[in-house]
């Protein structure tokens, strides 16, 4: 039995070791959005996880070891969500503190399992996990966990704990001290040791936040000086990490550009001369339309344009300032707040508020690629970067709802769905 044994596991693995490593795969839409241009009548050919040829059909050629045809869709390049939450769950299941407080590392964990498998499926296939609000480093071991083929989801980059100053976060307005949902820091001796056992944890990203309320009833406020956001930003950089800023102050989001950080989270407050300043640093920002609309509708608003809230007027007002001082966008919900696989409705709110389609997909995929520092592997369709791709019924690029008709999704050359 033993001899029986060895003998099938030793022909398993000659058989697993003559596989060929370099199948092909021909996708057949009607068409390919590239990352920057949509072209008609294009084919894509996939060999093991890369891209080998774009292009007309005629000159792809029909030959490959599988043929997949999509009639009536458009291929395009794995989507990106640049910020979200894989840790959390919208509030109107539970509240923020409640999830904070109440629910167990080991349950909050197996909620992102499942939210980076809903989240892969939905057509977005690098994700930026900007904190996972009070699970510590769990981010770190579930990107290993995807890595490593244990759970399906997609490509993550991730900020651990996140960064404030003392007493601006939360939970707050107990009566007794609670756990934080992010990692405390004060002075240039502080924000240094923390930055560096972020990374030294694993973090791919650090995420500091430049503005904060102090106290249960306090307004939102620069927490840090512009001395010690850059002394953040110099520790983050010279070990290869960059840095991102929550701010919803023009304040908060003066400070942070002038520090040096690449992406500002939301940017709700911004005035026209702070975006100005953005655009003139190369700083992108990550709007984080879709959370707000969320939060308004979670409290009771219908949508109706007649009886918006404030913080939807005032995001109106600052994202479009935004775009007329022609800030690069990097598509960002703060996914989580909302239901994850919903991701795309930061898309379509990008759109409502009034950029183009075309802008709208390329913050999504080359644009967003490019501020991520990944242009070099994925975020377009191109010979030898990764066959990271999603196909959609219909024309994204006339109709951006058609990124919510999601027909086929490849990993790395894996099919996914």
């Amino acid at each position: 039995m033993k001899f029986s044994l060895t003998l099938l596991l030793l022909l398993v693995a000659r058989l697993a070791l003559a596989q060929p490593t370099d199948r092909t795969t021909l996708l057949v839409p009607d068409r390919v959005f590239d990352g920057a241009a949509i072209h008609s009548g294009w084919t894509v050919r996939v060999r093991g996880s890369l891209i080998d040829a774009v292009g007309p059909a005629a000159t792809v050629g029909a030959t490959a070891d599988t043929t997949i045809r999509l009639p009536g869709a458009t291929l395009l390049p794995g989507l990106i969500e640049g910020h979200g939450h894989l840790f959390l769950h919208p509030y109107d299941e539970a509240t923020w503190d409640e999830q904070v407080l109440h629910e167990s590392v080991a349950l909050r964990t197996v909620r992102a399992v499942a939210a980076a498998n809903t989240t892969l499926r939905a057509g977005f296939t690098t994700f930026r996990d900007l904190g996972t609000e009070g699970a510590g480093y769990a981010d770190v071991g579930l990107k290993a966990a995807i890595d490593q083929g244990i759970v399906p989801g997609p490509r993550l980059l991730v900020a651990t704990k996140a960064i404030v100053a003392t007493g601006s976060y939360g939970p707050n307005g107990y009566a007794f001290d609670t756990p934080q949902g992010a990692q405390e820091a004060d002075g240039i001796e502080g924000v240094t040791r923390v930055v560096r056992e972020q990374i030294g944890h694993g973090a791919d990203w650090i995420k500091v936040y430049a503005d904060g309320r102090f106290g249960p009833s306090g307004g939102t406020v620069p927490t840090f000086t512009l001395e010690e956001l850059t002394q953040l930003v110099a520790i983050a950089r010279s070990a290869g990490r960059p840095v991102t800023a929550h701010a919803a102050t023009a304040e908060g989001m003066r400070r942070a550009i002038l520090a040096g950080v690449e992406t500002i989270e939301h940017g709700d407050g911004g005035t026209a001369e702070v975006f100005k300043l953005m655009a003139e640093r190369g700083v992108a920002l990550c709007p984080t339309i879709a959370a707000g609309d969320a939060v308004s509708r979670q409290r009771g608003w219908s949508g109706d344009p007649a009886t918006e809230p404030t913080r939807i007027k005032t995001k109106r007002v600052s994202f479009k300032l935004a775009l007329a001082a022609g800030v690069k966008l990097l598509n960002g919900s703060d996914v989580g707040v909302f239901a994850h696989g919903n991701n795309a409705r930061e898309l379509e709110l990008m759109v409502a508020y009034g950029t183009s389609n075309l802008a709208a997909l390329k913050a999504a995929t080359s644009d967003g690629a490019r501020m991520l520092h990944l242009d070099s592997k994925l975020g377009s369709v191109r010979v030898g970067l990764l066959a990271d791709l999603v196909a959609v019924t219909g024309d994204p690029t006339a109709d951006i709802l058609a990124l919510r008709q999601v027909r086929l999704v490849m990993k790395g050359g894996a099919l996914v769905r």
